[in-house]
This record gives C-alpha cells, structure tokens and sequence, in this order.
C-alpha cells in the first residue's frame, strides 16, 4: 500500500499532544479587537483541543502528525 500524503495546510495549523491528541489556534482574533474584553482576547491566545466529532477527519489530513 503506498504512503498517504499529509494535507500541508493542515499540518501547519494542528499539534499533537503528548498523549496523542490533536491541537489547534483559537480563531475570532483578526479584527474588531477593540470591542472585544481584555479577558477574552488573553483567552483566545490558548491553543484548545481539537473537539472529538472533527478529530476523525483531522486525522486523515495529518496521518503522521
């Protein structure tokens, strides 16, 4: 069976964790910063798990991550 090829868009935007799981950016920090909180602009500078209903999808772009 050949190797399967990574999907480089999504290898740039995705982490493993040391127990395996996947890890991406927080998004909504682009523009309009001003109306947004302190609180909730520190917040979104955290990377987050991947949720467990996208995680079989992701896996396939990234077999090897």
């Amino acid at each position: 069976m050949p190797k399967m090829k990574t999907k480089r868009a999504a290898a740039k935007r995705l982490r493993t964790t040391g127990t395996g799981k996947l890890m991406r950016r927080s998004g909504w920090k682009r523009h309009n910063l001003e109306a947004k909180s302190p609180k909730r602009k520190r917040k979104l500078r955290k990377p987050r798990l991947v949720t467990k209903a996208d995680e079989p999808r992701l896996r396939r772009l990234v077999p090897y991550l």
